[in-house]
């Protein structure tokens, strides 16, 4: 312990005479989910099935973004890559879902992301999540960084879709027919956890509390987060590019609030059930 404690001393200082320096860099990150595909359909779905709808899902959630940071904002981008042919995700609900920038300032307390949604462009705009993170004493390297570990409980968004899982039939037929109307407003098949666990590793070697997508707010860089189940891993650090870039929030779109936006995908999805059911309808006739 005496001798990680020093590791730690150390690391600090170094990281001191860095932050005193006007520095900025890039991280580049790759995700990836691994579904419960066993919660999935039963014994009604075949394993072949199973395996189409992982396919589906990896084509979705499995993506490469940069961190742009400094010490004060970060821009987190998806990498603009070319689909394959036949990767189609979920289909229009998978591109629909699909975030776009998302903007964080420790200096105002300040989360925008820029969002698509069935044509509209929305820039959805709340305060940072803070995180009540544990800081543990574990270590491992990642590349050429020294890691600390640390944990916490984060509350999920609704329509965070990595974190999606079947709908456990038995348990909801013990709620009351509220809790079942609050549960069907995702969707009738699959459900969201309200909290998960979050496991992330950073480094005080460059000390700016950013990290990937919605984690921030520890002493160095995330350059790993593991949360239920997805895991985000940073795989390049470039720090002081001799292209200096401008960390700006995006300004194209109209401002909502995260409850109004998710209001608005639980009215577009309930106008597509409708249809749906009357298309179902009109074919039984």
């Amino acid at each position: 312990m005496t001798f990680k404690r020093s590791i730690i001393f150390t690391l600090l200082i170094c990281s001191a005479f860095v932050f005193a320096q006007d520095f900025q860099g890039k991280a580049y990150y790759f995700s990836k989910t691994s579904p419960d595909m066993d919660s999935w359909g039963g014994q009604q779905m075949s394993e072949a099935q199973k395996k189409q709808i992982a396919e589906r899902m990896r084509s979705m959630f499995e993506k490469t973004y940069i961190l742009t940071f400094d010490k004060e904002a970060s821009i987190f981008k998806e990498e603009e890559v070319l689909e394959a042919p036949g990767q189609k995700g979920f289909g229009m609900w998978g591109s629909s879902f699909s975030a776009g920038p998302q903007y964080k300032s420790v200096k105002t307390q300040q989360f925008i992301q820029d969002q698509e949604f069935f044509g509209r462009q929305f820039l959805i705009t709340d305060s940072l999540q803070k995180l009540e993170w544990k800081l543990g004493s574990e270590t491992k390297q990642i590349g050429q960084y020294l890691c600390m570990k640390a944990t916490a409980v984060k509350t999920v968004d609704e329509f965070d879709w990595r974190s999606m899982r079947k709908k456990d039939r038995k348990k909801e037929n013990k709620t009351t027919q509220k809790d079942d109307a609050k549960s069907s407003a995702v969707s009738d098949e699959i459900e969201v956890p309200k909290t998960i666990e979050v496991t992330a590793w950073y480094t005080p070697q460059i000390p700016v509390n950013q990290g990937p997508g919605e984690f921030w707010g520890l002493p160095g860089l995330i350059l790993e987060v593991n949360a239920d189940q997805t895991t985000i891993l940073c795989n390049k650090i470039t720090l002081n590019p001799q292209e200096k870039i401008k960390i700006q929030a995006p300004e194209k779109g109209k401002v909502i609030s995260r409850a109004d936006y998710n209001a608005t995908v639980k009215q577009k999805m309930k106008e597509m059930r409708e249809m749906y059911r009357g298309r179902g309808n009109k074919r039984q006739k």
